[in-house]
């Protein structure tokens, strides 16, 4: 917890005590109680707004699924290299959609020499 391990806890409840006092230790401590229960409170109703705003449980989500540590950039470009480009890259992932095949082709018009570029002087 922060970085503190037991002894260290137990010498600042210790310097904690002498500073607060005997005589307004249970006030303190029930404040304390409160923050953390108020603490709670707030947690469980973010929980809930997520679960309401996003329509799924958090706990059913496959959470490796999205682990970023599963992907080797090697293979992923060896596949995209080497391979067909229907092929997913890996479990789960979409498949790659074959663009080139449904573009137009495109025309392009060459001058003749010494034939001057068309300018439009209301495009400008």
């Amino acid at each position: 917890m922060f970085g503190i391990n037991g002894s260290e806890f137990v010498v600042l409840l210790i310097i904690g005590v002498i500073v607060i006092g005997p005589s307004r230790l249970p006030e303190y401590t029930r404040k304390l109680t409160n923050l953390v229960k108020e603490l709670r409170r707030m947690a469980s109703g973010a929980r809930e707004q997520i679960k309401e705003e996003v329509g799924i449980d958090i706990d059913d989500v496959d959470w490796k699924k999205y682990d970023p540590r599963q992907y080797d950039p090697r293979r992923i470009i060896k596949e995209a290299l080497l391979d067909d480009d229907t092929k997913p890259v890996s479990d789960g992932a979409p498949v790659a959609v074959d663009t080139a095949a449904k573009a137009p082709e495109r025309v392009v018009e060459r001058l003749s020499v010494g034939e001057k570029a068309p300018f439009d002087a209301e495009a400008t």
